[in-house]
């Protein structure tokens, strides 16, 4: 009802990361998302965002990122500008990044680094209108990812 904020999230993510702290400009991220993944927690939501009304996952079944530019922000930080396809519309949106951390090795020798990423788009941006009131036009978009380089073979 644009009382309160709802949280939620898509459970079905996959992609890759390339990342060269030493020459950001070979640094990529593409990621796909499984619309129908969507959780709020609250089932009627769920599909009311599945539906023609918000996602419309029979006919839009993924949202995309995939970045063109990837520039350091100060200290443990990152922009990256790239495009973001949402109800089969693509809009170039900037994400703030804080990290990646510093690698940590586990015990079977993989590296791993986190990140986390916010942006805000205009839902309307993307043609998912639903109900007005029910939603506010301003979506905040949060990514908290982990990456994980695997160990060399024979490792």
């Amino acid at each position: 009802m644009g009382i309160s904020t709802v949280r939620g999230a898509f459970t079905k993510v996959s992609g890759a990361v390339e990342y060269d702290p030493a020459d950001l400009s070979k640094t990529s991220v593409n990621v796909t998302i499984d619309a129908t993944s969507v959780d709020t927690r609250v089932d009627a939501r769920d599909s009311d965002l599945r539906s023609p009304n918000f996602f419309d996952v029979a006919k839009y079944p993924t949202l995309t990122f995939k970045s063109k530019l990837v520039e350091s922000a100060g200290t443990g930080k990152l922009k990256i500008t790239g495009d973001l396809t949402i109800h089969g519309v693509t809009k170039t949106v900037v994400l703030d990044v804080e990290g990646p951390s510093d690698p940590v090795k586990d015990r079977r020798g993989n590296l791993h680094m986190g990140a986390s990423a916010t942006t805000k788009c205009n839902r309307q941006d993307f043609g998912v209108s639903g109900a007005a009131l029910m939603v506010g036009d301003e979506i905040t978009i949060t990514i908290d990812v982990e990456l994980v380089k695997p160990a060399a073979a024979g490792h």
